[in-house]
């Protein structure tokens, strides 16, 4: 059977721009961007158009931040999608490869934050399961110094961002994938678990707080509903626009509502 035809709209590098000004993002502002490629329609020049749009709104004096998190280098027991056999563990746990950032891709995020990885310029965070890149004259501020046991608290790069007044941009993502919403929970009562991961030293163990995404859905709608949010369009996609100031502070005090509630029921 032929091919169908692609759905629009069509989107370019200019139309993207165009759209993003419309909606307020504004020249040498830093921006922390969750996307959704496939959400913004037919991009003339997929992810690379998008990335140049979106540098061409913020202009030399911003800068850009992605999440370039490498899930897969965890503990193999835990691995859900797929599952693989117990007997491999401890052959998978001697022989995967330690994190790099100038080599080991993104997995889960999206091809835009690999984009901006690979871009010229970039700089990667240290942290070898929740690193972020930028791309900007901020880039080295932002990510120097996330520490190897803080995957996403107060010694990673959300903390500067929202030091530095950084926006969320939820390009076609939704709330369950802003990670602003985790630094909050570093700020409030919560277990601590053991993750282990390969290491430069082969496989190791670090104690973490334990973090969990599955009511961020839930949380980002209230934060709509009792906070000013940017909401608009970019091509097909629905977009958010925000502080990260804001939305840790709203989550704060969200979280520690309604998961003292969990506790208690």
């Amino acid at each position: 059977m032929p091919t169908p035809p692609p759905t629009g709209p069509l989107v370019t590098r200019d139309t993207l721009a165009t759209q993003l000004r419309a909606l307020g993002v504004e020249p040498g502002e830093t921006l922390l961007m969750h996307s959704s490629l496939s959400s913004l329609g037919w991009v003339c020049g997929g992810a690379v158009a998008v990335v140049q749009g979106l540098f061409d709104t913020l202009g030399p004096d911003g800068t850009l931040v992605v999440p370039t998190q490498t899930g897969s280098l965890s503990d193999p027991a835990l691995w859900a999608n797929p599952p693989v056999p117990e007997a491999w563990w401890d052959t998978i746990r001697a022989t995967m490869p330690a994190f790099d950032p100038l080599v080991t891709p993104s997995r889960g995020v999206g091809v835009i934050p690999e984009t901006v990885r690979t871009w010229p310029g970039a700089l990667r965070s240290a942290h070898p399961q929740t690193s972020f890149a930028a791309v900007g004259p901020r880039a080295a501020e932002i990510i120097e110094g996330h520490a190897p046991d803080c995957r996403l608290g107060e010694h990673s790069p959300l903390a500067r961002l929202e030091t530095l007044h950084a926006r969320v941009l939820l390009l076609g993502a939704g709330y369950d994938a802003c990670t602003s919403f985790h630094l909050a929970e570093y700020r409030i009562p919560a277990p601590r678990v053991k993750v282990g991961r390969p290491g430069p030293a082969g496989w190791e163990v670090v104690t973490e707080v334990s973090i969990d995404s599955d009511r961020f859905d839930e949380l980002g709608h209230d934060f709509e509903r009792d906070r000013p949010v940017v909401r608009g369009q970019v091509g097909a996609a629905d977009v958010r626009l925000f502080p990260v100031a804001e939305a840790v502070a709203y989550a704060e005090r969200w979280l520690a509502v309604h998961r003292s509630r969990e506790e208690e029921v």
